[in-house]
């Protein structure tokens, strides 16, 4: 392995471990209920919502069955110039003003040029406006219209578990962050190892599908011996009590593998009072918040949250999020946020894989694409919205958690080598040349004084870097926290 920046003692290594059981629940901190109905509504059952526009509607309407009626493994790609390219978006923004507007004569003439341009096999400039009309259509016909569910179709929960498997494991946006925790809260772990009694406990706030723990498992196996084995203790929540059983069955089952650790579940329904939780005398404690401040409703529940951290005195936090701008409510300012966000998303996904893999067609139709539509057309007067996103800039959590008794600390030079180890691993498919560096559009960086590390992309489209996710540290007297937040500015 080629070391970057200095040398260490021991090689690092990447330990990717993941469990997927299709009989599982989706994710709970991206639930959403589903609207059942027995079938989709025929074309000629055109909504009456709009008076005068049922024509525009039904010709809206089929223009899109056609788009979706291309033979994806047949049709040859079509990549636009950035020409053509910019002009898409443009037009989508346009669209996106006059549906905000209410203006529905306008909005139908904009979607039909859109539904006539783009395509789901497209490049990925066509296939993340395809996705962005498709919202836009749902808010305008409103959830009242026959038309709403055959729009906002969801996939199965088995399809969407695919999904977000195969992005998971092409793409270095979740696994950053994972892996970069992971050594963190190795690292803490192994400060202590004269205290601890060779004892971790790892408190998630979201455990979810526990994604993180197989690799972090198999991480501390590899320091533990037979006769002198370390112990692993997890606590989870999330809003399933299913979940939270079917997540442990998977790692209590991936745990028995290593003998040397000793390993321990517990769960907690989201929400349960954190004196709950069993301690053991000198364990290390390490609190695990990923990608869940966001989906408190309120500044005085992201406060409490953070006084009960506190009150644990963890040896290490680690706090993942994406970054946006709370402050900024309305819908054209989040729609426009959010295509940063896809666009980046979509355009990263050209160093992972081919444009017509079928994989890649499943990760943007099963996962982003849902998500698409669903930020598109949740409603942010509604407080419980989970898809109405509360994404805050990276320094506003810093001086966030500085108000809660936490200080700045330096993340380790392994963490950095071991992302951009990260980045060659996975960005493995290479599209036709072009001007980007050996990681394809990726790169991994320091910032603060090394106190923060961002992986980042440079979005070919818009001509700027996306930073995807963020990584910083900070500590008190007693507690340290580290962060690793989703940025896309």
């Amino acid at each position: 392995m080629i070391m970057e920046e200095g040398s260490y003692e021991e090689p690092l290594k990447l330990n990717l471990a993941i469990m997927a059981d299709p009989g599982v629940e989706k994710f709970e901190n991206k639930k959403r209920k589903r609207n059942v109905h027995a079938c989709k509504p025929p074309l000629n059952n055109v909504p009456s919502s709009h008076e005068g526009c049922e024509g525009k509607i039904f010709k809206l309407l089929q223009v899109r069955e056609e788009m979706l009626k291309l033979d994806h493994h047949k049709q040859k790609v079509a990549v636009l110039g950035d020409g053509k390219g910019l002009h898409l978006i443009h037009l989508l923004l346009v669209t996106a003003t006059s549906v905000d507007e209410s203006n529905v004569n306008s909005s139908l003439d904009h979607l039909t040029q859109l539904y006539r341009t783009v395509s789901l096999a497209g490049d990925s400039v066509q296939r993340v406006v395809a996705y962005f009309a498709d919202g836009l259509l749902a808010r305008l016909l409103t959830r009242k219209s026959p038309f709403y569910d055959m729009i906002m179709e969801e996939p199965t929960i088995e399809e969407e578990i695919l999904a977000f498997t195969s992005l998971y494991k092409v793409s270095p946006y979740y696994q950053f962050a994972h892996f970069t925790a992971n050594q963190a809260i190795i690292e803490a772990f192994e400060k202590e190892e004269d205290l601890n009694n060779r004892e971790l406990h790892v408190i998630d706030f979201d455990v979810s599908y526990g994604f993180q723990w197989p690799s972090l498992i198999q991480s501390l196996s590899e320091k533990a011996t037979t006769g002198n084995r370390i112990s692993l203790r997890l606590t989870g929540f999330t809003t399933s009590l299913a979940q939270l059983q079917e997540t442990e069955s998977r790692l209590v089952s991936f745990a028995k593998g290593f003998r040397n650790l000793v390993f321990e579940f517990q769960r907690l329904l989201r929400g349960s009072k954190l004196i709950n939780l069993r301690k053991r005398k000198n364990e290390t404690v390490a609190v695990n918040i990923v990608f869940h401040l966001n989906t408190l409703n309120n500044f005085m529940q992201v406060s409490e949250t953070m006084k009960s951290v506190h009150s644990l005195r963890p040896s290490i936090v680690v706090l993942v999020e994406q970054e946006g701008r709370r402050s900024q409510r309305s819908f054209l300012s989040r729609f426009m946020e959010s295509l940063h966000h896809f666009a980046a998303m979509f355009d990263s996904l050209d160093d992972c894989l081919p444009l017509e893999s079928a994989e890649r067609l499943s990760i943007e139709r099963k996962h982003l694409g849902k998500e698409i539509k669903s930020m598109i057309n949740c409603d942010e007067d509604e407080e419980n919205s989970e898809w109405c996103w509360r994404y805050e800039k990276m320094e506003t959590w810093k001086s966030r958690m500085e108000r809660h008794g936490f200080g700045g600390m330096k993340l380790s030079s392994k963490c950095l080598i071991q992302a951009k180890l990260l980045l060659k691993i996975t960005t493995h498919y290479c599209p036709l040349q072009c001007e980007r560096e050996i990681n394809g559009g990726f790169r991994v960086f320091e910032r603060d004084e090394a106190k923060a590390l961002s992986l980042e992309w440079q979005d070919s489209l818009f001509r700027r870097a996306s930073n995807l996710l963020s990584v910083r540290g900070f500590v008190c007297a007693s507690a340290t926290w580290l962060s690793v937040g989703t940025l896309f500015t």
